[in-house]
């Protein structure tokens, strides 16, 4: 096949997306729009000069920019209107199942209530549900840059909502920031029967993932790059099929690949890793989940099995019901014969 007949290909299969910021799905245009709603003063004249805001180079530099676009994110309403915008581009790239990872400590930080993000979310999730048939769980993460203490304040606020978060993560910066300085809290999160999974080998070294694996004991790992650094990690990886949640637009905006004819998604797959395709913050890396199969389709060498195993991890990866899983890798497969 053709580059372009596998991005087709690509497009026409259902997959689930395991690694969504919803924050990083705020648009410049909606950016302005909450900002004139909610009469907030942005640093901003024009949404050409929020687009060159997007232009950075590290993590540490995107969270910059991330945190003070969030500052537009008020009211409930709000929230739906991030999550339904996000919902409708991801169904418009055949996205049957969304796990989104929502950031409350950045928002109860600014004065706005646990209860008004959570609920905003949630009503645009079962609104997406009834309306187009699409299938969302929702994962709590706590940031690594604040104390441990603060992730605890956290948990105690979502209390009354653990029926419907399905997760705890853990994200923001890296570096600096082990797994194991959050071990208590997500040994807490797995005593109230919630799934684990923490950003680990973005930034951080392989020790940082079998600090995840070993000390939280999460059920997935996001990005997993630098595990690749670790034949002895790589190993258990692939024996163990844990899923790596990989972002390879978000890579290279980052740089932690320089280009993307080096990424190691197919090296992944072709080490046996349960590798997965997501968007990770897509207004702010440059696309969502369909530019970044096409990105990779167009760099590396991924064939037509390589792009179906990818769909088919996305399902068995998430947090669907074994049921669940088993009708939407039946849908991949049917698909796939057209």
């Amino acid at each position: 096949m053709t580059k372009k007949e596998l991005i087709a290909y690509a497009a026409a299969l259902p997959k689930a997306e395991l690694h969504l910021h919803i924050e990083g799905s705020l648009e410049p245009e909606m950016l302005f729009k909450l900002a004139a709603r909610n009469k907030i003063d942005i640093p901003f004249g024009s949404v050409d000069d929020v687009r060159a805001a997007y232009r950075f180079s590290n993590l540490q530099d995107f969270l910059d920019i991330y945190y003070q676009g969030m500052s537009v994110l008020r009211t409930e309403e709000d929230f739906f209107d991030l999550t339904m915008a996000y919902l409708n581009r991801a169904r418009a790239d055949n996205v049957r199942h969304a796990e989104i990872f929502f950031d409350p400590q950045g928002h109860t930080e600014r004065g706005v209530p646990f209860d008004v993000a959570i609920g905003g979310i949630l009503t645009a999730l079962h609104l997406a549900k009834s309306e187009f048939g699409m299938t969302a769980k929702l994962i709590m993460c706590f940031l690594r840059h604040l104390p441990e203490e603060d992730a605890f304040e956290t948990l105690k606020q979502a209390e009354g909502w653990l029926d419907r978060i399905t997760a705890v993560g853990l994200d923001s910066s890296e570096a600096g920031h082990p797994p194991s300085k959050f071990e208590r809290v997500f040994k807490a999160a797995r005593e109230r029967g919630l799934k684990l999974v923490a950003h680990a080998g973005e930034e951080g070294p392989p020790d940082y993932v079998h600090e995840a694996l070993n000390i939280l004991g999460v059920d997935r790992i996001d990005h997993g790059n630098r595990a690749l650094e670790d034949d002895m990690l790589v190993k258990r990886l692939e024996k163990e099929q844990i899923t790596l949640t990989v972002c390879p637009l978000s890579n290279l905006k980052l740089c932690v690949v320089d280009e993307m004819q080096n990424h190691p998604l197919k090296k992944m797959l072709d080490l046996g890793l349960r590798a997965t395709v997501n968007s990770d913050d897509p207004s702010y890396f440059g696309g969502y989940m369909q530019e970044n199969f096409k990105a990779v389709i167009e760099a590396l060498d991924l064939t037509r099995d390589d792009i179906k195993t990818l769909a088919k991890n996305s399902f068995v990866g998430s947090f669907l019901s074994d049921g669940e899983k088993r009708a939407q890798m039946a849908a991949v497969d049917m698909a796939a014969k057209i």
